[in-house]
């Protein structure tokens, strides 16, 4: 049997006709650039993550830059970000002059750690940029207590957990601003790159409406040096048919990692995700454990199973960050997932026979090697 990783057959595939439609009403239209289908998705988007505005724009990276430079992150600033998560969240803050500062994760949940989030703060510090890993909500009250207590701003990037809860609280409602990404594999997905910001904030949503869009609110007069940032109107489209799915796909992804971790969970030789009390986990990503993940995975490959490891090289050892100093071993844990952590197939739509032959095919691996 081949298993594939990732197949959008079931979300894009069977919505096809409707995507199609929602195409051609765009093109017959003669409102391309930020007209109707981005306003309906932005209020549409609003009401599912519970918050007052949403601003469209063209990628998860646009979208926590401008979040970060609505508040006035600047040149010389530090933002604290988890050590392991993927290098978008990093890039954001190099890009708006800011210094990325690591805060190490929780071994069991992935997600940043709340013990260590203190220790990192300095006089620099203007915000923390907490991960939802995986799809796995970080504990957000307690996070927010933090920068309460420190004065600072919080920007959530639920690039992977659109449709989560932390304490029955929608994430992507908590920080001050918040950015997401509709990269075609999220658990939400455009047909292409697109993403969103959003806020409970009407100052920090104009400001956001005008660095999308040449800091320009009305056509030839800008207001502020801006980017051009927007949601394109085909991908809005294509969003506004998929969101009235998500609950229901998010409801299948869950019920297929409850598969997974009952046919898995008393292999001793692997560790399964593990969610905080009151949080409701969507599992953009279902990611085990194991010190031998890459015998594990050439295993998988033998038999026809496709797994992904995210991420094999943390971002302080990327040659990107290489002007800040790390050295291997200099942020263990992150490494350490790095080096152990194997994502697999989980997809709407995969069959309890497929989910079964991977898990004979896991538990294959370490019967032989006892």
């Amino acid at each position: 049997m081949i298993v594939p990783f990732y197949s959008l057959q079931n979300t894009n595939g069977i919505l096809q006709q409707k995507l199609i439609e929602a195409f051609q009403k765009v093109l017959q239209s003669n409102s391309l650039i930020l007209g109707e289908n981005v306003e309906a998705f932005q209020e549409e988007f609003s009401k599912f993550t519970e918050t007052k505005y949403t601003i469209g724009v063209s990628s998860g990276l646009d979208a926590l830059k401008i979040a970060l430079k609505s508040v006035g992150i600047k040149k010389g600033d530090e933002v604290l970000v988890p050590s392991n998560t993927y290098i978008a969240s990093w890039l954001a803050v190099s890009l708006v002059g800011a210094i990325p500062v690591p805060v190490e994760p929780e071994e069991d949940t992935y997600n940043i750690n709340i013990d260590k989030i203190q220790a990192k703060i300095t006089s620099r510090t203007k915000a923390i940029l907490p991960v939802h890993m995986y799809g796995n909500p970080c504990e957000m009250d307690k996070i927010m207590d933090i920068a309460q207590q420190n004065n600072l701003y919080i920007i959530e990037d639920f690039a992977q957990a659109q449709g989560a809860k932390c304490k029955e609280k929608a994430i992507g409602s908590w920080g001050h601003i918040n950015a997401t990404s509709f990269y075609p594999s999220k658990n939400l997905g455009a047909l292409g790159d697109a993403g969103a910001i959003c806020t409970n904030d009407k100052e920090l949503f104009k400001k956001c409406c005008l660095l999308r869009n040449y800091g320009s609110s009305k056509k030839y007069y800008n207001e502020l040096i801006g980017y051009n940032n927007r949601l394109d109107e085909i991908q809005a489209a294509f969003l506004n048919v998929k969101l009235q799915h998500l609950d229901k796909w998010n409801n299948e992804r869950r019920k297929l990692a409850e598969f997974y971790i009952n046919k898995l969970q008393h292999i001793h030789d692997i560790k399964l995700p593990v969610s905080k009390s009151e949080s409701y986990h969507v599992y953009h990503l279902f990611v085990i454990k194991t010190t031998q993940r890459n015998k594990l995975q050439a295993h998988l490959r033998k038999k026809g199973v496709h797994t992904l490891i995210h991420y094999p090289v943390p971002p302080h050892l990327q040659k990107a960050y290489n002007k800040m100093g790390y050295q291997k071993g200099g942020l263990p844990i992150a490494e350490k997932l790095a080096q152990n952590l194997l994502s697999l197939p989980l997809y709407n739509g995969m069959t309890e026979k497929e989910q079964s032959y991977v898990c004979d095919k896991i538990l294959d691996f370490f019967n032989s090697k006892k």
